[in-house]
């Protein structure tokens, strides 16, 4: 299959998954903590690539492991436990929104930090997302809908470590097949992940039923949500671009909002129009 096409195959693929975390996240706080639903989602995505990435592990050169553990703390770590606590003020379509400002920090951060170079286009897509942002989040607070928006802080910052993450993987693991990757991440997580788990006093909850229901939510969130969907994205990230791989996220909100809907939730008309201002942004900023 031509790399044209399976890069976009693999774009649609990720969005259809990550849009639908959101969802899982929510479910999954029913019946526990950020930092029981982080701790898990790791746990249980960490056995799933242990399983089956196991052997790829010594393909990773010695001086490269530095650079798996940071994509590791950026890319999934910080994420996990910070999307977990965002949904506790602020519903799973507007999480979903405002990830989508992910190409514009992938790109800012790749001038700044990576020495990428960007166009005049770029540059005014990034004006315009945040001016979306800006406009998405000031219209809900205005609102008085119950939900607090102080917690879209912690999107922005995910979405920043996203950034980061996408930017270290193509300069410095371009090299490295996308499981051994995903396998290295989640085995310099799952020992953090399971002391954060167990101070959380996870062990006192464990057996109670809707416990065990948010449990299988996270199950899912973490094998197909985070373990096969880091190998997707790794590989998509090596064929083209960081910029082209960060633009799933033009996607996702789009099906994030159609679970949003089945759930009951929905976006004002100020809202919608914020969102589609970061969108428009965000295609300005993936132009080359």
């Amino acid at each position: 299959m031509q790399s044209r096409h399976l890069k976009w195959y693999l774009l649609l693929a990720l969005a259809l998954i990550w849009g639908s975390s959101f969802i899982l996240i929510k479910r999954g706080l029913v019946g526990l903590n950020p930092f029981q639903l982080g701790s898990l989602r790791i746990i249980f995505c960490a056995l799933f690539l242990l399983v089956i990435g196991f052997r790829t592990l010594p393909s990773i050169p010695r001086r490269q492991w530095k650079y798996i553990s940071l994509t590791a703390l950026f890319g999934t770590f910080l994420p996990v436990y910070l999307f977990s606590t965002a949904q506790l003020g602020i519903s799973s379509s507007i999480s979903a929104i405002l990830n989508s400002l992910t190409p514009l920090n992938t790109l800012l951060l790749g001038a700044l930090v990576f020495g990428l170079g960007f166009t005049r286009r770029q540059l005014l897509g990034v004006l315009i997302g945040l001016a979306g942002c800006v406009l998405l989040i000031y219209s809900g607070a205005s609102t008085g809908n119950g939900e607090n928006y102080f917690y879209t802080l912690f999107v922005i910052i995910a979405s920043g470590c996203y950034a980061i993450n996408v930017n270290l993987v193509k300069k410095y693991l371009s090299g490295l097949s996308p499981i051994a990757i995903s396998t290295g991440n989640f085995a310099v997580m799952i020992v953090p992940a399971v002391i954060i788990l167990l101070i959380s006093g996870f062990a006192n909850v464990a057996t109670q039923p809707g416990v065990i229901l948010s449990a299988t939510y996270v199950m899912v969130l973490g094998v197909v949500g985070t373990g096969i969907a880091n190998i997707l994205f790794f590989r998509l990230i090596q064929m083209s671009s960081p910029v082209f791989a960060s633009s799933v996220t033009y996607l996702i909100p789009v099906v994030a909002f159609g679970w949003g809907l089945i759930d009951g939730e929905s976006l004002t008309l100020a809202q919608g129009f914020g969102a589609a201002v970061i969108l428009v942004g965000v295609y300005f900023s993936a132009r080359k």
